[in-house]
């Protein structure tokens, strides 16, 4: 499948290990985004992650792989605070809202992408996803579990996202994904 552009490539967080590096998903995830980027797709990355058990944020880390590998600061923008998909959601669409962009391209684990997608989508902006691919170490047991994971986690999800978003300050379709084509912003650094 073809992807298409967006205004910005959503990258959703994953742990740090306890010496401050990214875990394999989080340095899986980012290098994904970094060659969509390259790839021209997205001329800005939203690295959405906040402290987990050891720091920096998942957000830090990601851009110091990031800027390892050539992208410019400018074109990094860093959600630190969340801790869960729903605040992923929410806290990185705070920051997209200011730069007035309405669509994304969301980089997780393929189990993880329809659910993140389906709450960008709730709050209006138009959202396709990209896995960033498991490597051949990763034991199959725990991809099942992340999968079987998900079983439940979306209803869940279905169900209590009006609630959890407003309680963020969130409301359905409050992205700018209404705006006409020749209405859309063009990003610059």
């Amino acid at each position: 499948m073809e992807l298409k552009s967006a205004y910005a490539i959503v990258v959703l967080g994953a742990a740090v290990w306890k010496d401050g590096r990214a875990s394999p998903a989080l340095e899986r995830r980012t290098r994904h985004a970094i060659a969509l980027h390259q790839q021209g797709l997205a001329p800005i990355l939203v690295l959405s992650g906040g402290l987990g058990r050891h720091p920096p944020t998942e957000a830090k880390a990601m851009a110091e792989i990031c800027m390892g590998e050539g992208v410019p600061q400018a074109a990094l923008l860093l959600e630190g605070r969340s801790t869960n998909t729903f605040e992923n959601v929410a806290f990185s669409a705070a920051l997209l809202r200011e730069k007035r962009v309405n669509s994304v391209l969301v980089v997780s684990d393929a189990y993880h992408l329809p659910r993140a997608k389906m709450c960008f989508r709730y709050l209006g902006f138009i959202a396709t996803g990209s896995a960033a691919v498991a490597g051949p170490t990763t034991p199959w047991y725990r991809t099942a579990r992340y999968w079987l994971r998900e079983i439940v986690a979306i209803p869940y999800y279905r169900l209590s996202l009006s609630r959890r978003m407003k309680a963020l300050g969130f409301n359905a379709g409050d992205a700018i994904g209404s705006l006409s084509e020749t209405q859309k912003p063009r990003l610059e650094n």
